[in-house]
């Protein structure tokens, strides 16, 4: 299938804007991104662009961050600027259209939902929140090993998984919690637990 986007000149442009370990972290994601959409059916070419583009603002300085923001009516919530890391997902989506001329609002909307997750995701936001969880170069993350199994078995179960160890990190390190983690974690939670119920 001929692609519609030219992949390797947005690969050049990134590797502009990306320090070198989030490059290599963002090819991780982007060959993840498609080998999951293989496993889950999903369209392949927009699996491969919300994950190529998904940390495109995410070396942006944390203040520029915030301006970048305000300048263009994304809403900043006061997690958000407290966390200003957190901003880098719904500013990629922009930067994404705006830069990378991306207007698909299936793309647009796996990168802004890929650091926090949200209820009921799309499998396309799945797949990116997963991968970028999961690609190789990770290493840190408790249960990892069960968690790359998962995920190509079952993507509701998985970001039920990921979700849990991600508050729970967030909860030892007295971090903030992102009400769109909360939300998402209650949702696939509650998934969990009736399946379980009834499996």
């Amino acid at each position: 299938m001929a692609h519609t986007y030219n992949f390797e000149k947005m690969n050049k442009v990134l590797k502009e804007y990306l320090d070198k370990g989030r490059w290599y972290h963002t090819q991780g994601v982007r060959y993840m991104s498609v080998a999951l959409a293989m496993a889950h059916n999903e369209d392949l070419e927009k699996a491969e662009l919300a994950g190529l583009l998904h940390d495109c603002a995410k070396c942006i300085p944390d203040k520029k961050k915030i301006r970048l923001c305000e300048d263009n009516n994304i809403p900043v919530t006061a997690v958000e600027r407290g966390n200003p890391f957190l901003l880098h997902s719904k500013l990629g989506a922009y930067i994404a259209r705006e830069k990378y001329d991306i207007d698909d609002e299936e793309v647009l909307s796996a990168i802004t939902w890929h650091t926090t997750g949200q209820p009921n995701m799309t499998k396309l936001e799945q797949i990116v929140f997963i991968a970028d969880y999961i690609e190789p170069l990770r290493d840190k993350a408790p249960n990892l090993k069960p968690i790359r199994e998962i995920a190509f078995k079952d993507l509701d179960e998985c970001c039920y998984m990921i979700l849990r160890d991600m508050l729970a990190y967030l909860r030892s390190g007295g971090g903030e919690i992102d009400e769109h983690s909360q939300a998402a974690f209650d949702y696939y939670n509650e998934l969990h637990m009736s399946r379980n119920l009834n499996g």
